[in-house]
């Protein structure tokens, strides 16, 4: 066993858990092994609603203590990458058949005061009939609500956190999964899963058990330990339509099962709908939206919008599993809580932690607390620091993506400027890394498939482990929403290919 192969902490899971828990470990100054089965947020952290929110509606559930953690974690995190997170203010149309104004602007009094605001502005009435909101709906909807609350590019969320985590001296290994690993000797000794099949050894001082809707399975089976915890898997299906309005504000729309659906501004062209509220007892990694989902969120944008949907007009879908916290009490889905618990077991002076639920908003905070029980337990002092911190590429000056955008575009004005704020958008300050030397368009390389060049390839395959197309076109990007009708499959197999000869090129120099 080489000291290459001895950690601090080895970190299960590359959702927004397992990274941000690798970040702040990392950066606290312990040795970091983060392994992963898939890609980093192949599953439930790029699927999510996209949003950094307080959670409105789960003042209804009495959540007050989660509200109030989200909604302090709001501004932080957009703080912290202002180039993948804003703010955004939703509309919530008055229906006096669902909840009455009186409930609702109580609701708004509390989101607006159960926490510090400094960048969003607060909530108030509108007249439907006199707000750019209320042309796209339903002429018998006349008052309504605007509050705000934050949209974030969630997969992106979760590769900054890796990349910071390994700038902190963290080593990230995607598509390597844990096979075992056991108590011995006052340490955890595992096997890891190459992607080529190979196995490999490691130790760990402690291992943080960050599965997502894996945690159970990777408890009894990988790990051979039991829980006090469990999680509630739930299927949460989204649909994309082209763009259904033309204001830049968000939708809440309440529907009459008491569930609420996000209707929001997506990827500049479309329309992004959800979420559902599915139990689900299958594979995870195998989850997808089915017709009675579709249907049901079609109807929901119905009772709301003149223009009406039809399943056929969903351009795309994507479906994702919470591994929410097991409580009693909770019958129904959209009941089960949304915080999380830290389930630590010391045994044996190795200790083991375990991630029960949680949702995006609140990552940071949970890295926190995990970080800071797992350093206790192995006798290191080190002080939290992640809340001031800023993500790669978001040490942009005072949070303001603006300037800095039209910033980066005058100094690259040899890009197409729509180029040139995609860059800005998806990188921040990184964007710079990307452009490198670059003062042309030839400069970046070959135009790989429309609009993404060699240059961006490079970058995402060396510093974001991307290593396919479906990395490139979903995850580290929605580019795939974009490119021309039928030539999905060319692009991605162009993508693939230039993996593959760089990927064969790399190996032959060695």
């Amino acid at each position: 066993m080489t000291q290459q192969n001895r950690y601090d902490l080895l970190v299960v899971g590359g959702g927004i858990n397992g990274a941000g828990i690798a970040r702040d470990a990392a950066g606290r100054g312990l040795s970091v092994l983060l392994c992963e089965q898939d890609d980093l947020a192949s599953h439930t952290s790029s699927a999510s609603t996209k949003l950094i929110h307080g959670g409105l509606r789960y003042l209804e559930y009495k959540e007050f203590g989660l509200v109030r953690k989200a909604l302090q974690e709001r501004e932080t995190l957009l703080r912290a990458a202002p180039h993948i997170m804003w703010p955004l203010r939703f509309v919530m149309p008055h229906m006096p058949n669902l909840r009455p104004a009186w409930l609702i602007r109580m609701g708004l009094f509390l989101y607006d005061h159960l926490a510090k605001r400094e960048l969003l502005p607060g909530s108030r009435g509108i007249d439907m009939r006199r707000h750019a909101a209320g042309a796209p709906l339903v002429d018998s909807i006349r008052r309504g609500f605007v509050y705000s609350d934050g949209w974030v590019d969630d997969a992106r969320l979760v590769v900054l956190n890796a990349l910071d985590a390994k700038e902190h001296g963290a080593q990230i290994l995607t598509r390597t999964k844990l096979v075992s690993a056991r108590r011995a000797h006052g340490e955890w000794q595992a096997v890891l899963r190459r992607p080529d099949g190979s196995t490999f050894d490691v130790r760990a001082r402690a291992v943080a058990n960050a599965a997502g809707p894996w945690v159970g399975e990777v408890l009894h089976g990988a790990l051979g330990r039991g829980a006090q915890h469990s999680v509630r898997l739930v299927k949460g299906s989204h649909i994309v339509t082209k763009r259904l309005f033309d204001h830049d504000h968000a939708y809440i729309f309440q529907n009459p099962d008491k569930r609420i659906i996000f209707a929001i501004p997506y990827e500049h062209d479309f329309t992004l709908i959800g979420t559902t509220d599915v139990e689900y007892r299958n594979d995870p990694a195998k989850v997808s939206i089915d017709g009675d989902e579709t249907r049901y969120l079609c109807e929901s944008i119905n009772r709301y919008f003149k223009r009406k949907i039809s399943p056929a007009d969903v351009h795309w879908t994507y479906s994702g599993v919470r591994p929410l916290l097991e409580e009693e009490g909770a019958v129904n889905a959209s009941a089960v809580t949304r915080d999380y618990k830290l389930e630590l077991d010391d045994a044996a002076g190795a200790p083991l932690l375990s991630v029960f639920g949680g949702k995006i908003t609140t990552f940071r905070k949970l890295a926190e607390e995990a970080s800071g029980l797992l350093c206790r337990a192995l006798g290191h002092t080190a002080p939290s620091w992640t809340a001031g911190a800023p993500l790669p590429g978001g040490d942009i000056a005072h949070a303001r993506f603006e300037p800095f955008a039209q910033d980066f575009a005058k100094r690259h004005a040899w890009l197409p400027a729509a180029l040139a704020r995609r860059y800005a958008r998806a990188y921040g300050t990184r964007a710079e890394h990307l452009a490198g030397s670059a003062r042309s368009l030839a400069d970046l390389g070959a135009e790989v498939a429309p609009g993404i060049y060699e240059a961006e390839l490079r970058y995402l395959r060396d510093a974001e482990w991307a290593t396919r197309a479906e990395d490139v076109l979903w995850r580290r990007s929605k580019l795939g929403l974009h490119v021309a009708p039928g030539t999905l499959d060319s692009v991605a197999a162009a993508i693939d290919g230039w993996f593959a000869a760089t990927s064969a090129t790399a190996t032959a120099q060695h």
